[in-house]
């Protein structure tokens, strides 16, 4: 449906004397003071304006605040013709149908997060919301490629630079977490990406590959909302990935984002939901070809099993896995996979053992696990905690507390809430044993370990 021109906008600008070009030039240097850095708006986008789109806050209000220094009166965002926009409650929620619906749906998405609204840092995990966007993945046609029609250039070069960008900020993720990052990301996004995908010019095959670059993106800014705790944002992010994932028709991202959806399932103790979304992300896999992939969607379908206490499903699942995993060929594989190493599996399945209560593969599978790469630092501290574990249900409380204290001293140095948590149930496990001589001197040398638990 075609805009209706905003006639009160075109009088106000014609009554100041400014030009079109002016105006924005006004606009990027204000935004510029007041923080928005990248903003490029030029007389295009005013005439845009003009013509009756309304830009995204807090662009209004500045506008108004030029106006009204240049006329010399009160102006207000109404009188502008730009009304404040609402922003839906369930904003991030919806598996989009087109392009478009999706880049107005994910754009709009950063641009909440970034003016950290309320109803997203409070938003809750729905089930509701990944099914949908699980099923719609899997069903939806096959739709022509995205394609841009704007202004601005868009080739291999800012695609690239997405993905460096991404390559460079999930490698500060694993060694600091999350949440000493994760606000660079969503900036990045807002004021990097939302304009390639708004205002660019790209044929199909770009378009794929801008689709698939932003969407590698979002699910590292959805992973970092993960590892912080913030379940309903992080639910939010994935889905909008999966969704550019799909525009992109890249079958594998969509698996490993499926995967990462699962992941979080389970550890909020949702293994029915994890279950489907498991499942979900084998099809994707079958679909790609990436045995890295298919291996990760069944140890993730196992360890769902394992916390709803189902051994023998559990075991066929992990069977799965490893024949996956024996199949793989890391150097044809995407990069974004290539953690999935041995070590990355037999963490997995140590958490499939600690939640069956058997301590002997647990401490087994976590001692593997250890020999991994050194820049997953946070991974390092979830393996030593799955370690301490199964040393404390064996009855080795001396091991178990030099693992524990390896942990907590890396832990430290993390803004991770999930590491937080895997402390905490490492306090819970060791708190029967708390008058044993090293359990003592753990607890009296690591506050971490005495601190309240954090809740999930």
């Amino acid at each position: 449906m075609a805009r209706e021109p905003n006639a009160r906008l075109q009088r106000l600008i014609a009554e100041s004397g400014m030009s079109h070009k002016g105006l924005a030039r006004r606009v990027n240097a204000l935004g510029a003071a007041r923080g928005f850095t990248g903003w490029k708006y030029d007389h295009s986008s005013v005439l845009r304006w003009i013509g009756g789109q309304r830009p995204r806050d807090p662009v209004p209000e500045l506008l108004a605040e030029i106006l009204a220094l240049r006329l010399g009166r009160a102006v207000r965002v109404e009188d502008l013709g730009m009304s404040a926009a609402s922003t839906p409650s369930d904003l991030g929620q919806e598996f989009s149908h087109t392009w478009q619906e999706g880049v107005d749906t994910v754009t709009a998405l950063w641009r909440a997060d970034m003016e950290r609204r309320r109803f997203l840092l409070d938003s809750t995990f729905a089930i509701g919301a990944g099914s949908a966007g699980a099923l719609r993945w899997l069903t939806f046609p096959v739709e022509d490629g995205p394609t841009g029609t704007g202004t601005r250039g868009v080739g291999e070069a800012e695609v690239t630079a997405i993905r460096e960008v991404t390559r460079s900020f999930g490698e500060l993720d694993n060694r600091f977490g999350g949440g000493r990052v994760r606000s660079a990301v969503v900036d990045y996004l807002d004021t990097a990406v939302a304009p390639l995908l708004r205002e660019g010019r790209y044929d199909e095959r770009t378009g794929r590959r801008l689709a698939s670059a932003a969407a590698e993106l979002t699910r590292l800014a959805g992973w970092m909302a993960y590892d912080l705790e913030q379940h309903g944002l992080a639910q939010r992010y994935l889905i909008q990935a999966l969704s550019l994932a799909r525009s992109a028709g890249d079958h594998a991202l969509g698996g490993e984002i499926l995967a990462g959806m699962s992941h979080q399932a389970v550890y909020i103790g949702r293994p029915d939901h994890a279950l489907d979304l498991a499942r979900a992300a084998q099809l994707s896999a079958r679909r790609s070809g990436v045995h890295s992939l298919m291996a990760e969607a069944y140890v993730l379908e196992a360890h769902a099993h394992a916390v709803r206490k189902d051994s023998r499903a559990c075991a066929a699942a992990v069977h799965e896995a490893e024949t996956a995993f024996d199949r793989r060929t890391p150097h044809d594989e995407p990069e974004w996979i290539s953690y999935f190493d041995e070590a990355y599996l037999s963490a997995k399945i140590a958490h499939c053992f600690r939640d069956l209560g058997d301590a002997t593969q647990t401490v087994r599978h976590a001692r593997r696990s250890l020999e991994m790469d050194d820049r997953y630092v946070r991974g390092r501290v979830f393996n030593l905690s799955l370690l301490a574990s199964g040393l404390v249900r064996q009855g080795e409380l001396e091991e178990a507390c030099a693992v524990a204290e390896g942990a907590v001293g890396i832990a430290a140095k993390l803004e991770s809430a999930r590491t937080r948590s895997y402390m905490t149930d490492l306090r819970a496990r060791l708190a029967p044993h708390a008058e044993h001589a090293a359990v003592r001197t753990l607890f009296e040398r690591t506050r971490e370990l005495r601190a309240a638990p954090v809740s999930v």
